[in-house]
């Protein structure tokens, strides 16, 4: 006999299996029964190691950050949503796509009955009668009878609606006739939707009421058939109802697929903590683990996508007194440091150079040296341990936050920015300087683990034009009665200037993310917030971008795409970076890790070379 399509896509490595119950199913069952069919029972289950060991891990930190990075924390994220964002292969959970098709294939089955079994043209004809019946039956007042008998005729819900509201406090009666009325005009719309969207071929008439309890129960199964679908793909068995899927399957079917749900399930929880990501009570917490594989990721990906000439991120050779030794040496030149002296050959190159003078000039000089037990360490001797010149380099990014950073996502593509940055300087060059500093209507230094819950600040001003100053000597003023979503680049680059001053290095430079121009500053303790932008922001701007130059500090900008950006922002952002020799790029948010990344790299490599 032959065992059906679910059989036939079973993997030739799956588990053996038992079938019974191999009755066909009944055409005469309602759709409240329980269909007959293949039942498939899978052996062999090692839930400890679910799926195979060798299957590379779903990626659950990546999911959980990826969440955080758009919400600004894991606290509405549900398990389910954890679950649904995470990808499975269903090909690694043995006799998942078998169970699977069984009840795909059972699900259509009923499918094809009900359609062979009903025809829709009297149910249609029943409907459409009993909405003008209805309609007839009832007496309008005389100054809504016009509207009446043209909502009637034209048998649209939305005309219906209007008249209710015209009549529901003069006359009550009829504001409840309508109602009623538009009740039936809509079974008449969904008689009607259910003869477009399914093609029957049967000759059983159907009523009104049971051609509405079929068009239910064949949206519950195609409602099932997708999420049975879905699962077949990326194994997200706990999207699938259980519980409606039960009115249609064998309780041994169903079964089957919940007990996989549930391993699946432990799976996930499991790979979650491997993964650094655990459940709380206030949510997801995601701890260092999480932050340093997300980071992973994230720089296998940029840097995979890097073209060979550019893929190579280590610093090239610097001879000198550099900090790092390499494995070859060369011969010793005068101011080089013992430090770096390589001893063993150094004294093999000295007892070799003595072995030869002994057979040019004879024993006796050599015998006598050799009692005293002494070596003859001359310079030509020396070997030399060259180094690997690794200068510091100290960064401070600043990432605008104001309002209009959420528009297109560009706040969380500056987020992962961020995090990928810290992560390539803890991994390649860990001896940099990194902070970060966000930017709205005034500016603060950020830890790196705060990055991920930074959200764009909402807009609470929406008036075209916007003049505020605030005191901020004032202690009675405090930065909740701010409003916050203006965008503050002199204090940004004021607090990266001060941290940057600090550091002995020559090698400094702000990174700048924004979209457009400033509408903040300070004067003095005065803050001022002006839209649209004034003169009189960018002018104190650019005093903190001499000031910047005054400390050899390069300020990169990163110019992010706005709906409202225009050519007073590119010329602006020119007009900052140029006093201290630094660039402008132009790039989509879907690419600044990337740039800003690639950007850092090359900078490295031009300090070293």
């Amino acid at each position: 006999m032959n065992p059906g399509p679910a059989a036939s896509h079973a993997p030739r490595a799956a588990k053996a299996y038992q079938m019974a119950d191999q009755t066909q199913p009944d055409p005469g069952r309602t759709h409240g029964r329980k269909l007959g069919g293949i039942v498939h029972t899978y052996l062999g289950y090692d839930p400890v190691k679910f799926p195979s060991p060798t299957t590379p891990p779903p990626d659950v930190a990546g999911a959980a950050m990826e969440h955080m990075l758009r919400y600004g924390s894991t606290r509405d994220l549900t398990p389910e949503e954890l679950a649904e964002a995470v990808e499975i292969d269903p090909s690694q959970i043995a006799g998942l796509g078998p169970s699977l098709d069984a009840l795909i294939e059972m699900l259509l089955e009923r499918k094809r009955k009900i359609l062979e079994t009903y025809e829709t043209t009297a149910a249609r004809r029943a409907a459409l009668d009993a909405f003008r019946k209805q309609g007839e039956a009832i007496d309008p007042p005389k100054e809504l009878r016009s509207e009446f008998r043209q909502a009637l005729s034209s048998g649209v819900i939305r005309h219906l609606t209007a008249l209710w509201y015209s009549a529901e406090r003069a006359y009550p009666k009829f504001a409840s006739q309508l109602l009623r009325l538009r009740e039936t005009l809509g079974e008449r719309y969904e008689v009607e939707q259910l003869a477009a969207k399914y093609d029957f071929v049967g000759r059983e008439e159907m009523t009104v009421e049971k051609a509405l309890e079929v068009k239910e129960e064949l949206e519950e199964i195609d409602r099932l058939l997708e999420q049975l679908r879905e699962a077949r793909k990326n194994a997200k068995v706990g999207l699938v109802d259980m519980e409606a899927l039960r009115r249609f399957a064998d309780e041994a079917n169903v079964g089957e697929l919940e007990g996989m749900r549930r391993r699946v399930e432990e799976y996930l929880r499991q790979q979650a903590e491997l993964q650094g990501v655990e459940q709380a009570a206030e949510g997801f917490r995601l701890g260092p683990r999480a932050y340093a594989l997300f980071q992973g990721r994230i720089l296998e990906e940029i840097f995979g996508n890097m073209q060979a000439a550019r893929s190579g991120r280590h610093t090239g050779p610097i001879e000198g007194e550099g900090a790092v030794e390499l494995p070859s040496t060369r011969g010793y030149e005068f101011g080089d440091s013992v430090t770096h002296m390589d001893a063993p050959q150094s004294f093999i190159n000295a007892l070799l150079r003595e072995a030869g003078e002994r057979e040019r000039t004879g024993e006796a000089g050599a015998d006598s040296a050799r009692q005293a037990g002494r070596v003859n360490l001359r310079p030509e001797d020396i070997e030399i341990h060259r180094t690997r010149n690794n200068p510091k380099c100290a960064t401070c990014v600043l990432m605008d936050m104001s309002g209009s950073m959420r528009y297109g996502g560009l706040y969380v593509q500056a987020k992962k920015m961020a995090l990928a940055l810290d992560g390539l300087i803890k991994s390649e060059y860990p001896g940099d300087f990194l902070r970060f500093i966000e930017v709205y209507s005034i500016a603060k230094v950020r830890s790196a683990g705060e990055v991920a819950t930074l959200l764009p600040k909402p807009v609470t001003i929406h008036d075209p034009v916007v003049r505020l100053r605030a005191d901020l000597s004032d202690p009675t003023i405090t930065e909740a009665m701010l409003p916050p979503h203006f965008t503050n680049i002199q204090h940004g680059m004021q607090l990266a200037r001060q941290l940057l001053a600090a550091q002995d290095t020559p090698n400094r430079q702000i990174v700048l993310i924004t979209d457009g121009l400033p509408t903040a500053h300070f004067e003095a303790e005065q803050l001022f917030l002006l839209y649209p932008p004034d003169p009189r922001t960018e002018d104190a701007t650019m005093r903190e971008a001499f000031a910047c130059v005054r400390e050899n500090i390069t300020i990169n900008i990163f110019l992010l795409p706005s709906w409202s950006q225009s050519e007073d922002d590119i010329q602006f952002a020119h007009r900052l970076a140029e006093p201290t020799k630094g660039r402008v790029f132009f790039t989509a948010g879907g690419d600044l890790d990337r740039y800003v990344l690639w950007d850092y790299v090359n900078q490295r490599k031009a300090i070293i070379g």
